[in-house]
């Protein structure tokens, strides 16, 4: 499926505010996976994909985080994050909504190297999951913006 960066969603305090040493137990117990990478920068039209606000040669990366509900699954949101001179910042945040529908049980989230930062805009994760919780079957889906901003969620095919 094919999204955009929408509006952006009242998100959880902690994303906007750099953790410091002293302030790690502020971090959610229900946020049970973050992964960063790719990255993105705005041109003089703004972020590609992103309906909000961006200075002009701003840029940033992606953050995929995963928050265990009171059942047990989990719901996913992929946030944008400027890093600038001024620090981190908040771009935009959404949930995935192709996730929030599957209910999933989710078992660990990867980026697609470990090798550092790509050579292009975008961003490819991987998050595995299980649709009940007593399977031994774990599904992998992809989560990938290309350089235009375009999303795709979809199931991983190999």
């Amino acid at each position: 499926m094919k999204a955009r960066f929408s509006t952006a969603l009242a998100f959880l305090l902690f994303v906007s505010t750099p953790i410091m040493a002293d302030d790690i137990g502020q971090l959610p117990l229900s946020a049970t996976f973050v992964m960063s990478g790719g990255y993105w920068e705005s041109g003089p039209e703004g972020v590609p994909g992103a309906e909000t606000s961006v200075a002009a040669g701003e840029r940033g990366y992606y953050k995929l985080v995963a928050i265990r509900q009171a059942d047990r699954t989990a719901r996913i949101h992929l946030q944008m994050v400027a890093s600038g001179e001024q620090g981190l910042r908040l771009v935009e945040s959404v949930e995935l909504e192709e996730f929030t529908a599957l209910r999933p049980y989710v078992t660990g989230i990867r980026p697609e190297s470990m090798s550092g930062v790509a050579g292009t805009p975008g961003f490819f994760a991987t998050v595995y999951l299980k649709t009940t919780p007593d399977t031994d079957r774990v599904e992998e889906w992809t989560v990938l913006i290309d350089e235009l901003g375009d999303i795709r969620v979809e199931r991983a095919s190999n």
